[in-house]
């Protein structure tokens, strides 16, 4: 994730200019120097807070950057148009194929929300795309803690989403790691940090961070925490606290007890409308780090390969027809537009 993009979140908090109806879009944009995401997302949407459309639509080109380079180009999106659902023919109430989620978890898969979720969507897309498409089901569960172990690791179910993918590299052992397939990314997760208004807390560096005390609810992955390079916990280099959910992490943000909450960008713009911490929570601009959602499948699952192969087919089709960019903007937009 780039980081003059997420100095668009001190205006999405404040949920400032909404958008002209008339947009520059479907066109091509050169960055000029002193570009962000952010005065493109200005200029383009009269918007600020659409920077997303321009950053989801442009990952290769924007990925592992923390600046918009002069000269690049960058593609526009028009706003979402329809914002229907894809129909989804293949998708049965019980099939062969199973695929496991749970909810609450907007705007990525969750019931309640149109599509069942943008992850969902995606998912669902890829699969009707694949090569000699198979009828699925998806089915839910929203007791995250049973999804790896034990119904997936005991194949109850085929494959389940979304799944962030730790550093496999750098730690084989991890269960996860150990245990299951995962599919080529769905889409990327920005983590962030989250301060008071009124604190001097920064992060430029990781050793800006070593030392004070963050706030991340459990059960969460903690994996980009003691990344290679980082070890803000195997070194003991910070404090970690982990209440039960992410409103207990900015109630102690607020009564001065943790310096940071780390939680995904969409989590956080919405714990900070929802709690009415307009003004007096903000982003700190640099991410903490960018992570990629998955489908995953047991290794002991002896259709496993195949049933990625499938997926992963389908999905590349979904990037080449233009559809996930259609799919993302639109969940995009309901997203911002649900905070206003």
């Amino acid at each position: 994730m780039l980081r003059p993009a997420l100095r668009v979140w001190a205006f999405v908090v404040a949920l400032c200019t909404p958008a002209m109806a008339l947009a520059l879009c479907d066109v091509t944009y050169k960055v000029q120097p002193g570009d962000t995401l952010f005065t493109v997302a200005e200029v383009h949407y009269a918007d600020r807070e659409k920077w997303t459309l321009v950053y989801y639509s442009n990952q290769g080109v924007l990925s592992g950057i923390e600046t918009l380079a002069s000269g690049l180009d960058l593609y526009i999106p028009c706003p979402a148009e329809n914002m229907q659902p894809d129909a989804a023919p293949l998708k049965q109430v019980t099939a062969e194929l199973t695929l496991l989620t749970g909810g609450n978890y907007a705007p990525f898969v969750d019931k309640n929300w149109p599509g069942e979720g943008m992850v969902t969507e995606l998912v669902n897309a890829a699969l009707e795309l694949s090569p000699s498409p198979v009828p699925y089901a998806v089915a839910w569960e929203d007791d995250w803690s049973q999804h790896m172990f034990p119904l997936l690791d005991q194949k109850t179910y085929d494959m389940g989403f979304p799944w962030i993918k730790p550093d496999c590299d750098a730690d084989p052992s991890n269960e996860t790691c150990a245990n299951f397939h995962f599919s080529d990314p769905l889409m990327d997760l920005p983590m962030m940090l989250f301060r008071r208004e009124d604190s001097e807390f920064g992060f430029e560096k990781d050793t800006d961070v070593e030392g004070n005390t963050l706030c991340r609810p459990a059960g969460y992955f903690t994996h980009d925490l003691d990344r290679a390079g980082r070890r803000w916990l195997t070194d003991g280099k910070i404090t970690l606290v982990q209440p039960d959910s992410p409103e207990a992490c900015f109630e102690a943000l607020m009564a001065g007890q943790v310096d940071a909450v780390a939680v995904n960008v969409f989590l956080g713009a919405t714990k900070i409308v929802s709690m009415g911490l307009r003004g007096q929570v903000v982003p700190i601009d640099l991410p903490l780090s960018q992570e990629k959602m998955h489908v995953i499948i047991s290794k002991k699952h002896w259709r496993g390969t195949t049933h990625l192969y499938r997926l992963n087919a389908g999905l590349a089709a979904l990037h080449e027809s233009g559809r996930y960019n259609e799919i993302v903007t639109k969940h995009l937009e309901i997203f911002w537009e649900q905070l206003k």
